[in-house]
């Protein structure tokens, strides 16, 4: 549920806030959700990113105070709460904070309608129980109609980084992919499955590094007529 509506504050006590906390009067303020995998790029004004980075950087230092490492004199650790503010603003968890990558989209002029794939694609994201890696790979399937946006090759690749960089669980961010894709090319059919490891499992906890995780969401014609089906797992098998 989201949160109550926050008490109004006059200009110059919003400016007054850290980042983090006038970023999440915004969202409060619009009821919008701003859960781990959720993207707030609209709710984030110019130059806040860099004080939101900044922010990070003090909590993590507190994080490896606490943790009783000595990044005073030790070497290793100088600079670690400032390499993992950067890491995770602006490059591992940055699908939060950023606006989607432009994709140029071009009609469907000579009304292609047989399958198309596209993979596999690399990808890296996060759990969002533990911040661990999640790294594997991700097939794209369309069946696209003469209504279609057609979009770059590699804009495929851009989307899925995007959503992929933010803490989340495999299920819930091949459905995300599948949202946006659906939403922007507007195809009879859909498909997308994506395996990976995930760290957290060979880390911590039962610590086997051979298991992977594969899940699939089939829309529209992929759904429906289960020779597309076979047909594109069948070609994934080849890949």
């Amino acid at each position: 549920m989201p949160a109550k509506n926050p008490p109004q504050l006059a200009a110059a006590e919003l400016a007054a806030l850290p980042a983090s906390e006038r970023i999440r009067y915004r969202l409060i303020s619009a009821n919008c959700r701003h859960h781990a995998n959720d993207n707030i790029a609209a709710f984030i004004e110019a130059g806040e990113l860099d004080e939101l980075q900044a922010e990070v950087q003090a909590k993590l230092q507190e994080v490896l105070r606490a943790m009783v490492i000595d990044t005073d004199s030790d070497h290793n650790t100088q600079e670690t709460a400032k390499r993992v503010a950067k890491m995770f603003v602006r490059e591992i968890y940055k699908g939060r904070y950023v606006e989607a990558p432009p994709v140029t989209e071009f009609p469907n002029v000579t009304r292609l309608n047989e399958l198309m794939i596209v993979g596999p694609i690399k990808v890296r994201s996060a759990c969002s129980h533990h911040l661990c890696p999640i790294m594997g790979r991700v097939w794209i399937g369309l069946l696209p109609n003469e209504h279609s946006n057609l979009i770059g090759l590699s804009k495929y690749a851009r989307l899925t980084d995007w959503i992929m960089s933010r803490p989340q669980i495999q299920e819930e961010a091949v459905t995300m992919l599948a949202n946006e894709l659906q939403e922007r090319v507007q195809p009879d059919g859909l498909a997308i499955v994506m395996e990976a490891d995930h760290f957290c499992m060979h880390w911590r906890g039962v610590k086997d590094s051979e298991s992977m995780m594969t899940n699939s969401v089939m829309r529209g014609a992929f759904l429906k007529d289960p020779n597309l089906r076979r047909e594109f797992l069948s070609l994934l098998s080849k890949k």
